[in-house]
């Protein structure tokens, strides 16, 4: 199917801020320009973000939602080829391998070229202001107010909070982090390295009680590597931005774990004192009693987020799809459009958020004999039977929505406006 200028005609008088440009922003502008409404992407960073793990999709309703963006096949594209991920002791001596599904779905790819090619898809449709953030909001009966870090004052009908699991959006509308933000009791933390362990697509992990640490390889370049590091711990007190505090926080909790035998190990950890690129944030999700006030809205992190394991990439995908199937039903209605959204996401963002809370003690087990068991299970998961069997659970939470289909929602044209993308 095709769309038209005439299917895109709902949402013509719509002008709409996005705040973020990392997934969930320009899934939903995609969407929303197809519909003719103006969109605004701003986005904190100087320049699209690099870096940050791998993402995967999985199930049915993944797919169908990346079919029609019109994705689907470029993703497939850029796939990773994720092969073994194997469990090692701290001897390195290996233990199990991991069936492919289980840490990276059914297609996995770099969240750089995800992000890559969603701009590619929208940047002569859609503004993007990079270097900028929002200020102040200020609703009226007629739009939204904003007030910018950097640039002049703008008015839009529409404000929508697509930045992530510590979203400012949410905290101008809702209040404090601390009432929405819920810490599940570990952190995690990821870094680029030499693939010193000459892996190839593939990964090696190794826990003691309460820590992992992976070295991995997604590209199959003999060069890069990554490091991914796991550890049990109370809420921290530290400065989010400051590079050198994360880096002393990981290296104290490393320093005595009993990896001598494990030389790819130690390499990560050396690592880590010459890395640009750490991210390192709790393992944490979001839960809000409401995902619109007036005329701002909450989209993916944002608004229903899990720092790792509930399929939070596809989950925002799925949700941007809904938004803007919404706005354009109810002809960019706000308040009809935003009660619908919520009504639509509410149980399948719940389910997907709920399997999330198992990825800390999965990953970093607190004590030798949750060690053993989970090895145990993993061990179970490489049968074939078995692995079906977990690999359509998995699929289920995924799969726990009923797609409507919104009207005009083909891969073809969209409006055509000017690129305006610009520095801040």
């Amino acid at each position: 199917m095709t769309t038209t200028a005439h299917t895109a005609a709902p949402l013509s008088h719509l002008s709409v801020l996005i705040s973020g440009a990392s997934v969930a922003g320009p899934a939903l502008a995609l969407w929303l320009a197809r519909h003719g409404a103006r969109v605004t992407v701003l986005e904190k960073a100087p320049a699209l973000r690099e870096g940050g793990f791998a993402v995967d999709f999985r199930g049915r309703v993944h797919r169908t939602v990346l079919e029609r963006m019109g994705i689907w096949e470029e993703v497939c594209r850029h796939r990773t080829h994720m092969g073994r991920q194997t469990l090692v002791d701290v001897d390195d001596r290996e233990k199990v391998d991991l069936p492919a599904f289980l840490m990276s779905g059914d297609v996995e790819i770099s969240r750089t070229d995800l992000s890559r090619i969603m701009y590619e898809r929208t940047k002569d449709h859609v503004e993007y202001v990079f270097g900028d953030s929002v200020a102040e909001l200020r609703q009226g009966s007629g739009g939204v107010d904003v007030a910018f870090e950097r640039g002049a004052p703008r008015r839009f009908d529409l404000v929508v909070g697509a930045d992530g699991l510590h979203s400012h959006t949410r905290r101008l509308v809702l209040g404090d982090a601390s009432r929405h933000l819920r810490h599940l009791g570990y952190y995690v933390a990821g870094f680029a390295m030499p693939n010193v362990a000459g892996l190839r697509r593939s990964a090696r992990m190794c826990s003691v009680p309460g820590r992992m640490i992976a070295v991995s390889n997604h590209d199959g370049s003999p060069e890069r590597g990554g490091a991914f590091l796991v550890f049990r711990s109370g809420e921290l007190a530290y400065d989010r931005h400051d590079l050198a505090e994360r880096k002393a926080i990981l290296a104290e909790r490393f320093a005595d774990v009993p990896w001598t035998y494990a030389p790819h190990v130690l390499e990560a950890l050396d690592a880590l004192e010459d890395a640009d690129d750490l991210y390192f944030d709790a393992i944490a999700q979001v839960h809000v009693d409401r995902l619109s006030v007036g005329r701002v809205v909450l989209l993916g992190d944002a608004g229903y987020g899990a720092t790792m394991g509930g399929m939070g990439t596809g989950t925002a995908l799925v949700c941007a799809y809904v938004l803007a199937g919404e706005l354009a039903v109810a002809r960019g209605d706000h308040a009809t459009a935003f009660a619908a959204y919520e009504a639509e996401v509410r149980e399948y963002t719940r389910g997907c958020q709920k399997i999330s809370g198992n990825a800390g003690p999965f990953l970093a087990p607190p004590t030798e004999r949750r060690i053993r068991s989970r090895d145990r299970a993993y061990r179970m998961l490489s049968s074939r039977f078995l692995a079906g069997f977990f690999k359509r659970l998995t699929e289920r939470a995924a799969d726990g929505i009923a797609l409507k289909e919104y009207p005009g929602y083909g891969a073809g044209a969209v409006s055509a406006v000017p690129s305006l993308n610009r520095q801040a």
